[in-house]
């Protein structure tokens, strides 16, 4: 074990350095709480308290404080590990100031609905404790969101080969762990599972929704419906359900009718309105694809510059010396020689061979 610690602490070092700076401030924060964490109750202080989160209280800032409160040493792994894997994966193709706009959003309504679900709660139970024992804060919330953006993004590629899971599945997977974790015991509440679903709901929304991009907003794409998350034989049942759901808050005008624009790219820069085609992920996929293909036509060029050496020696061995004539010429002054002499006028033998006509025999 203690072998591979150093190779773990090269890795993590060097994919922190090559992060952005937001990033490298959230992990910095979330590494300082846990420090004060040792000498102060920061879920308390820092973490969303139903109870202290609404008035007469009004605990606004947590909101903006608990995803960076972690309280265990696992907290803090999965907590940096998260915030890492999208500085990663996703900051590449929207940006920094995207990513932490994606890191607000998604934790400060996770908190937000958490705390509502709570204050429901108690509403129905009249139990005092899922107002001030529950405590939320951590990485459950902002994981969700990053496992939503994932199976947007990448939701094709491979996690586990045996079973086979597909990155797609991350999100019902994530929740799945959480609650037979709670089930276990192993988690003292419901606040992780109840942060990371809605992290995963809030997260799918934005990006659905909301999210500004250059080809205008949203994606609204076959593969990332709200039916995709759930298993094949629900999902006819929920892309019902969403879909009614969906034209209601339209009606409502608290969506709007989302169309995707097409362009075709001609030169009268004619651009199609239709629903449902040309998904988001393709564009960042064919983006990805082009910059492999540049750097590797780059690679193929860099190797064409230097010449085969064995080559250009193939090529001199095989040229054909033209000035060399094939028959010695001979000068038009010297006189010609007997042709029974078989010597040249320079006194060496001629190449051409002549024949004298043999006596003929009685």
């Amino acid at each position: 074990m203690n072998r591979y610690l150093p190779v773990a602490r090269q890795h993590f070092l060097s994919a922190l350095a090559s992060t952005s700076v937001v990033v490298k401030s959230i992990c910095a924060t979330v590494l300082v709480f846990y420090l004060i964490s040792w000498a102060v109750d920061t879920p308390y202080a820092l973490g969303v308290t139903p109870g202290f989160l609404f008035p007469p209280n009004f605990w606004v800032w947590t909101l903006v404080t608990h995803p960076v409160v972690e309280q265990h040493i696992w907290g803090v792994v999965v907590n940096v590990a998260t915030v890492m894997v999208s500085g990663r994966l996703l900051e590449p193709l929207w940006g920094a100031l995207e990513l932490l706009i994606f890191f607000a959003v998604v934790n400060i309504s996770a908190g937000l609905l958490a705390g509502l679900s709570y204050l429901f709660t108690y509403a129905a139970t009249f139990d005092l404790d899922y107002l001030f024992a529950v405590r939320i804060y951590g990485a459950p919330g902002f994981l969700g969101g990053v496992l939503v953006a994932l199976k947007q993004t990448a939701g094709d590629t491979t996690v586990l080969r045996v079973p086979q899971v597909r990155l797609k599945a991350a999100p019902a997977l994530a929740l799945l762990t959480l609650a037979v974790l709670r089930l276990a015991g192993l988690l003292d509440t419901a606040a992780p599972l109840a942060a990371c679903c809605y992290g995963a709901l809030v997260g799918w929304v934005y990006l659905r929704f909301y999210q500004r991009h250059s080809r205008g907003r949203g994606d609204m794409s076959d593969h990332f419906a709200f039916a995709s998350f759930f298993p094949e034989a629900l999902q006819p049942a929920v892309g019902l359900v969403a879909t009614l759901v969906h034209a209601a808050l339209v009606k409502m005008k608290v969506c709007r009718k989302m169309v995707k624009r097409y362009d075709v790219g001609a030169p009268s820069s004619i651009t199609i309105s239709l629903p449902g085609t040309d998904p988001q992920d393709a564009e960042r996929r064919r983006q990805l694809a082009l910059k492999a293909l540049n750097e590797r036509l780059k690679r193929v060029e860099d190797q064409s510059a230097w010449p085969n050496m064995e080559d250009e020696e193939d090529d001199d061995e095989d040229e054909v010396r033209t000035d060399t004539p094939l028959l010695p010429t001979r000068d038009a002054s010297t006189p010609a020689t007997s042709a029974s002499s078989g010597q040249s006028p320079t006194g060496q033998e001629s190449s051409i061979i002549s024949f004298e006509d043999a006596p003929s025999h009685s």
